[in-house]
């Protein structure tokens, strides 16, 4: 066959221009159409009787955030910062699907927006309440309601999160292999590598990003194990060990899934020929397979890690004083009112069987001393 039967025709070129075009347009439309329903349903406050404390008006602060900043100033740039770096990654990406049209790290950083549907779960598990003062859905929306205060908008940058611990952890891997001869650990169990790799990246990711974040107002952990856990009893408290050695229970997946072997092709894409899964397109079978597990290694492990956490009652320290006074007290197993936090009280919507309480929030009865927690203790 010569070179110029090898090339494809001018018309076949132009096909496959157009249809880039069209899907880059599709992309576009999809985010623009996003961003329009946030838009539309965005509030902010505690605004649902669900959450909301009648007793208090506006949204005064009893603690002191980085820089020394408001936290209404805070907010304002976590939040104007998110929509910025998430224009700039829907860029990013309808410019690489343009190159690379359905490239397996495209379908990754899919799913790993995608798996944002179970936000609300991963909110009430460990314990983390949002500040009411984000732009958020409205409370009482079935799933939302799942989250002890509010559901931000700003969780729509999964894919910075899950997905970017992989980048380091892969060119640190190639590095490693490039110096080691090919019967080494590294090349004869790439895999194992490779999230072990991860999980170091991922956690001091996590660690450095939540500890800020946390230190902005943007959100607390009202309960967490005292063992592994930092600046206990403040509203700054952060489930160290618990919550940066978790999350890389799907940061892990996400990554060995893109894994390319000696032939190219990646653990995923693997996956789905083995299981036959949509054999006559490989693509969306390839996509299914990292959506199907990503979305259970999510809900299994790190739900599930943290929901024992929850059986167990071991979360006993609380942060205090509780930073978000316009909103009822989260307390669904009673240790703020044990520790002298005056309420109203907010159980959420799971705290019967599923906190591992068959009868509901126990009856607390306050400390005779008022209770660490007590206004003006601190």
């Amino acid at each position: 066959m010569t070179s110029e039967q090898e090339k494809p025709s001018a018309d076949t070129v132009a096909e496959q221009r157009r249809t880039r075009t069209l899907g880059s347009a599709v992309w576009v439309i999809v985010a623009l159409a996003v961003l329009a329903v946030i838009a539309y349903y965005a509030r902010t406050g505690a605004v649902s009787d669900r959450i909301r404390n009648p007793q208090v008006s506006g949204a005064p602060r009893p603690v002191q955030y980085l820089f020394g900043w408001s936290s209404s100033t805070c907010l304002t740039v976590i939040q104007i910062g998110t929509v910025l770096a998430m224009l700039l990654v829907i860029a990013a990406f309808v410019i690489a699907w343009r190159r690379h049209p359905a490239h397996p790290v495209l379908l990754m950083a899919i799913v790993t927006t995608l798996i944002v549907w179970q936000d609300p779960l991963m909110n009430w598990a460990p314990y983390a309440v949002y500040n009411p003062q984000l732009w958020h859905w409205p409370e009482d929306w079935p799933l939302v309601s799942l989250s002890p205060t509010v559901e931000p908008f700003i969780v729509f940058g999964y894919v910075m999160f899950y997905l970017g611990p992989y980048f380091p952890a892969v060119w640190i891997l190639r590095k490693i292999q490039a110096g080691k001869p090919v019967d080494s650990f590294t090349w004869r169990h790439p895999l194992i590598s490779l999230a072990g790799l991860i999980l170091v990246c991922g956690f001091v990711f996590d660690a450095f990003l939540e500890i800020s974040a946390i230190r902005t107002g943007l959100y607390i952990y009202d309960q967490v194990i005292p063992f592994g856990s930092l600046f206990t009893g403040t509203p700054f408290q952060f489930p160290l060990l618990w919550e940066s050695l978790s999350v890389t229970f799907a940061m892990i997946p996400a990554g060995v899934l893109l894994y390319r072997d000696d032939t190219g092709r990646t653990v995923a894409e693997k996956l789905a020929q083995r299981a036959r899964i949509f054999v006559g397109r490989p693509v969306l079978g390839t996509f299914v397979v990292m959506f199907i597990i990503l979305n259970a290694a999510y809900f299994f492990a790190y739900g599930g890690w943290f929901t024992a956490i929850k059986w167990t009652r071991t979360a006993t320290s609380v942060a205090c004083p509780w930073p978000y006074p316009e909103a009822k007290v989260y307390d669904p197993q009673g240790f703020y009112e044990k520790n002298g936090q005056p309420g109203p009280y907010a159980v959420g919507i799971w705290s019967t069987w599923m906190t591992g309480q068959p009868h509901g929030r126990p009856d607390v009865q306050p400390p005779a001393d008022g209770g660490r927690c007590r206004p003006g203790n601190g």
